[in-house]
C-alpha cells in the first residue's frame, strides 16, 4: 500500500504560496496519472486524468467500481465543451450559464480524445464543472480535465468530508485534498441531452423543477425510481448498481412525515437502526438513531443523508429504517439515494386508494400501459375478463340476458355467440339493450374487486366511459396514438393484413372521442414498445402524485 499524502486546503485565505504549492502538487499527480481525492460541493471525488486511460483503470481498482459504469469529467468551464465533447447543442451552454459551476452533470456526444475507460465504452460522455475553488483550481492547473466518481468504496454510502475518504481509500491514492465538508451533500444531478425531450438520468443537487423552469419538461428515466435490467447498459453513474448501502439492510418508508415514523414505530425492534427527521427522534430512545434533519429543510437532509448511513457501518444493528422525504426539489435526489441503499425496498406508510381508467382503441398501447401498472405493484382489473367470468359464474345475469334475448343460450348455459351477435350487431338499439343489461351487472363486480385496500388499481375498459365504471376512477387515461403506427402495430400483432387492420381501426370510435372524454391523455408516438413503457412508467407516477396532491388539497 503507498502512503497517501494529506493536504488540508479548508483555509484557503490562508498563505497563499502554501495553497498554491498544494494545488500546484495535486495537478502534478493528476497528469502523471496518479489518484487525488478532491472535494466538491456535492461529495468528495476520487480523481485521475480522464484523457489517460491506464490512470482511469486504477479509480475503477481503487473503488471496486464495475467496469460497465461510467465516470463524469469534471472541467473548469463551458469552454472546455468543445476540447472533450462532439456536436455541442445550443443548450448545454444556456444549462452551463445557468447551473455552472455547480451540481449539473450534462451527457453529450462523446469526442474521440475521451478514452473508452472514462466512458465505458459509449459514444457519450458525461462532463459538469464542480462549485469548488480549490477543484477549480486543480483542474486549472493540470490543464485536463479530472474522471472522478465518488471517493467511496463501491456500494457504500459516498464520502461528504476528507476523513471519510481516508476511511475507504487511505493507502490506495497518493493525494487527499482536504476542502471541508460538502456543501451540497448529494450527487450532481446528470440530464442526457443527446435525446428529446432531455432525459434525467439521476437526480441531484439541481432540482428537475429548476430546470424545468428554464427549459420546459423533461423526462425521467426509470432508473430514477427503479432497478435497471441485468443486460442493460448504464448511459450514467448511478443507474445500475446497487448503491450508497450500509452493512445493514436498508428499508426505506415514504409518506407523511407523521404516518412514516409511526410506520417505522410499529416495525422496529431493539436491534434496529432508524434514520429519521429531527422532530421524531424521541420516538425513537431505544434504538441506535440519526437525525436525518428537520422534515421541511432538505437542504440538511441532503448534507446529513451519506453522513447518516455510514455511521451504521460502526453500529451493530439488524436493519435501518428509513424515513423519506418527498419527491419536491432536493427531496427527489434524497429519495433515490436512500431507496438505492435499500435496494428499492420501499414501505408506503400513507399510501392511499388510486384508481385509474385506461381506454383507448386496439393498437394504441393500452396492454404497454396496464404492464407497467403491474410492474409498479398495481392491480388490474380487466372488465371483458369480468364479463366473461360472469357469464359462467352468475345465473342471474345469464337469466336476464336470456329473457331479453330467448335462446342464446343452449341447454347446457352456454352462450351461442354468432345467435347473441345476429340480434344485437343489425339493430343498433338491441346493442344498446345489451350494454346496459352487462353495465348493470358487471360495474359493480368491478367495484367488488377493487376493494377498498390502499394500493393503485387499474380499470381495462373499451366501454369505460359508456359504460359508467369512469365513476369508480380517480382519473381517467386516453391511450391514443398515430393511425399508421396504430396500422403497422396491429398487423405485426395479429399477423392480418393491412386492410383489415384498417377496417378495424375506423369501426372503432375516433381518438378525438377519447380525447376531449377522458381526464388526460398519454400519446404513443414512440419507436420501440420499451421506449413507450418508459414514458408510460413516467406519466403513471407523476399522474399519481398530482392525484395525491388533489386529495391532500381536498380534505384541508
Amino acid at each position: 500500500m503507498m502512503q497517501t499524502i494529506y493536504y488540508d486546503l479548508r483555509d484557503i485565505k490562508g498563505q497563499q504560496k502554501e495553497i498554491r504549492d498544494k494545488v500546484s502538487a495535486a495537478a502534478k499527480i493528476l497528469r502523471e496519472g496518479g489518484l487525488v481525492g478532491l472535494p466538491t460541493e456535492t461529495v468528495y471525488g476520487l480523481g485521475a486524468n480522464g484523457l489517460d486511460g491506464a490512470a482511469v483503470r486504477r479509480i475503477f481498482e481503487a473503488k471496486g467500481r464495475p467496469q460497465d459504469n461510467p465516470l463524469i469529467l469534471h472541467v473548469s468551464g463551458p469552454q472546455w465543451l468543445t476540447r472533450y465533447c462532439a456536436q455541442v447543442p445550443p443548450l448545454a451552454y444556456v444549462l452551463a450559464r445557468k447551473f455552472w459551476p455547480g451540481p449539473l452533470t450534462m451527457i453529450l456526444k462523446r469526442d474521440p480524445c475521451v478514452p473508452d475507460e472514462t466512458t465505458a465504452g459509449l459514444d457519450t460522455v458525461a462532463v459538469r464543472c464542480p462549485n469548488h475553488p480549490v477543484t477549480l483550481a486543480i483542474i486549472r492547473e493540470a490543464g485536463v480535465p479530472i474522471a472522478a466518481p465518488s471517493a467511496n468504496l463501491s456500494g457504500r454510502p459516498s464520502c461528504t468530508t476528507a476523513q471519510d475518504v481516508l476511511e475507504d481509500m487511505d493507502g490506495k491514492i497518493q493525494c487527499l485534498v482536504d476542502g471541508g465538508p460538502c456543501a451540497v451533500g448529494v450527487e450532481s444531478t446528470i440530464l442526457d441531452l443527446t435525446c428529446t425531450p432531455p432525459r434525467l438520468l439521476r437526480p441531484g443537487g439541481v432540482p428537475v423543477e429548476q430546470i424545468e423552469r428554464l427549459i420546459g419538461p423533461i423526462a425521467i428515466d426509470k432508473a430514477v425510481n427503479g432497478v435497471l435490467d441485468g443486460e442493460e447498459r448504464p448511459r450514467a453513474p448511478g443507474m445500475k448498481y446497487r448503491h450508497y448501502a450500509p452493512k445493514a439492510p436498508v428499508i426505506v418508508v415514504a409518506g407523511a412525515p407523521e404516518a412514516s415514523a409511526q410506520e417505522i414505530l410499529r416495525r422496529v425492534g431493539p436491534e434496529s437502526g432508524v434514520i429519521c427527521f429531527e422532530e421524531y427522534l424521541p420516538l425513537f430512545e431505544k434504538q441506535r438513531v440519526q437525525s436525518l434533519g428537520p422534515s421541511q429543510d432538505k437542504q440538511t437532509q441532503a448534507q446529513r443523508v451519506f453522513d447518516a448511513l455510514r455511521a451504521f457501518d460502526s453500529e451493530t444493528v439488524t436493519e435501518i429504517y428509513a424515513q423519506c422525504p418527498d419527491n419536491q426539489g432536493l427531496g427527489l435526489a434524497i429519495g433515490n439515494r436512500l431507496k438505492k441503499a435499500a435496494g428499492f425496498h420501499v414501505i408506503e406508510a400513507d399510501r392511499e386508494r388510486v384508481v385509474l381508467g385506461i381506454t383507448g382503441g386496439t393498437g394504441a398501447g393500452k396492454t404497454s400501459v396496464l404492464d407497467v401498472i403491474r410492474e409498479m405493484g398495481g392491480v388490474v382489473v380487466d372488465c371483458d375478463a369480468v364479463y366473461h367470468e360472469m357469464l359462467n359464474g352468475s345465473e342471474e345475469m345469464r337469466n336476464t340476458i336470456n329473457a331479453v334475448f330467448p335462446g342464446v343460450f343452449d341447454a347446457d348455459g352456454k352462450l351461442n355467440r354468432q345467435k347473441l351477435g345476429e340480434e344485437v350487431f343489425s339493430r343498433r338499439e338491441r346493442l344498446a339493450r345489451l350494454n346496459d343489461i352487462v353495465y348493470h351487472f358487471v360495474v359493480p363486480e368491478v367495484e367488488r374487486r377493487l376493494g377498498k385496500d390502499t394500493g393503485l388499481y387499474a380499470i381495462d375498459a373499451i366501454n369505460l366511459l359508456e359504460s359508467g365504471i369512469s365513476e369508480l376512477c380517480d382519473k381517467t387515461i386516453a391511450v391514443t396514438a398515430p393511425t399508421e403506427l396504430r396500422v403497422r402495430r396491429i398487423m405485426a400483432r395479429d399477423g392480418i393484413s393491412e386492410q383489415y387492420a384498417r377496417m378495424r381501426i375506423t369501426a372503432q370510435k375516433p381518438d378525438e372521442y377519447y380525447r376531449t372524454k377522458c381526464d388526460c391523455e398519454l400519446t404513443n408516438a414512440a419507436d420501440t414498445p420499451e421506449s413507450f413503457r418508459e414514458e408510460a412508467r413516467e406519466f403513471i407516477r407523476r399522474l399519481m402524485e398530482t392525484i395525491k396532491e388533489e386529495k391532500t388539497h381536498g380534505n384541508e
